[in-house]
């Protein structure tokens, strides 16, 4: 009897101290709840332990139990606020994206041309590709001038009568091929230009990198020479 009545005795001590830490630790959750405070429309202060539905287009505080502030919730934004608010976040997303492509461009170009000396071979080299296509292309503006002149001596013979079709014809594919040849050697000596100021604005950056500026410090940098790519299409079209 007396060994059962101290077991039992135990089990309700071990109820109560399971109980008490339960309600301690209710009681503490509640003590460290965080409180909403607010003044609504009408100057009336507002409390609750949740946000408040009244205050949602105005600036809340939440109190920590002494009543000392643990933070400040802004007002819930319009959908005119939201977008506004979005679109500014898109554009620094988008300023983010665009210093460090301008870092890893200008570290880039740094390995690529350690010294003056490795960029003006890589000029050359992009210039040499395009002047070898003005090259041919110049030699087929000659061949076709020399193609059309027996042409035109023909064509002194028929001065005042009807020129037979097949000497008009050779003289119209002549005038087409020439004209598309001028025109092609047109944008051959564009693209030298283009290559050239490239390479221009690309070396002043470099020179301000090699003197020690930051990479990405300068904002976005010029478009990589398509020069091979160009030389091979003008190469093509001068067969």
């Amino acid at each position: 009897m007396g060994s059962q009545a101290q077991r039992t005795g135990k089990q309700w001590i071990r109820t109560l101290v399971v109980a008490g830490c339960g309600l301690g630790a209710a009681l503490a959750g509640a003590a460290s709840a965080p409180i909403y405070s607010c003044i609504d429309g009408s100057g009336k202060r507002l409390t609750s332990d949740r946000p408040i539905a009244e205050c949602s287009t105005r600036e809340q505080r939440i109190l920590n139990p002494d009543g000392s502030v643990r933070q400040i919730l802004p007002p819930t934004m319009t959908a005119e606020e939201r977008a506004d608010a979005e679109a500014r976040e898109r554009a620094a997303a988008a300023e983010r994206v665009a210093v460090q492509d301008a870092i890893r461009r200008d570290r880039n170009l740094m390995v690529r041309f350690p010294n003056e000396g490795a960029h003006n071979k890589a000029r050359n080299a992009a210039l040499d590709d395009v002047r070898t296509a003005v090259l041919l292309t110049e030699k087929r503006l000659a061949a076709l001038a020399a193609e059309r002149k027996p042409l035109t001596d023909e064509a002194e013979f028929y001065q005042g009568k009807q020129m037979p079709a097949k000497l008009k014809t050779q003289l119209d594919a002549n005038d087409a091929a020439t004209e598309a040849q001028r025109s092609l050697i047109q944008n051959q000596q564009a693209e030298l230009g283009r290559i050239n100021a490239l390479y221009d604005a690309e070396l002043v950056r470099l020179k301000k990198l090699w003197s020690g500026a930051p990479a990405g410090s300068m904002g976005a940098l010029p478009a990589a020479p398509a020069a091979s790519a160009s030389a091979a299409t003008a190469k093509g079209r001068t067969k």
